[in-house]
């Protein structure tokens, strides 16, 4: 399976790059073909400029710096996104890449009175990542970016994609016995891909 990876932390020695490093690794093991974007290390541009957004809804006229990351996201039959929750949410980082990435003529087509799905080579999302938030909380607050993944996104891909998510709660609190543990449960779960 060609598996498209997104990265999102910016420092090089966080928990979260350990997460990807034990995703590469697994998926690699496991005979995916993995295509990694590390959207700090690209330095990415998250924010709409003011041209982007009065063409957003024409696709031929979609910023050309970001034609390898819609690439990458077309060839993909797998997305995995490794990311730290801040906030309740997904970084900024990689909202803006949602913004700018999965844009009218790419991720869908507006229809007659709906959305019409276009990147349904995906079959399949994976989420890794940490909230400093206890479990309980995530509840409460009504868990804001699992929303957007299963209801938003997940939507825009192949009939009957899956979603696969993996967390860490109360991620300021553990110890690294812990989080050895989740790393090991990250390589497992993902070997199985």
């Amino acid at each position: 399976m060609r598996v498209l990876l997104i990265h999102c932390h910016p420092r090089a020695e966080s928990f979260s790059a350990a997460l990807r490093d034990a995703a590469l690794e697994a998926l690699q093991a496991a005979g995916h073909a993995v295509e990694y974007r590390d959207l700090y290390a690209e330095g990415f541009t998250a924010a709409l400029s003011d041209a982007e957004h009065r063409d957003y809804l024409d696709s031929s006229l979609h910023s050309p710096d970001i034609a390898d990351h819609v690439a990458s996201l077309q060839r993909a039959e797998a997305l995995l996104l490794i990311y730290p929750t801040w906030w309740y949410g997904l970084p900024a980082m990689l909202k803006g890449w949602f913004d700018r990435i999965w844009a009218p003529g790419v991720a869908f087509r507006l229809g007659d009175g709906a959305i019409e799905p276009l990147l349904t080579n995906i079959r399949r999302i994976g989420v890794v990542t940490t909230y400093g938030s206890p479990l309980w909380l995530l509840w409460v607050i009504g868990w804001p970016d699992k929303k957007l993944i299963n209801r938003g996104l997940r939507r825009l891909c192949a009939r009957g994609c899956r979603v696969e998510w993996l967390m860490l709660t109360k991620m300021d609190q553990r110890q690294a016995p812990e989080r050895a543990a989740f790393l090991a449960k990250v390589k497992a779960r993902l070997g199985r891909w």
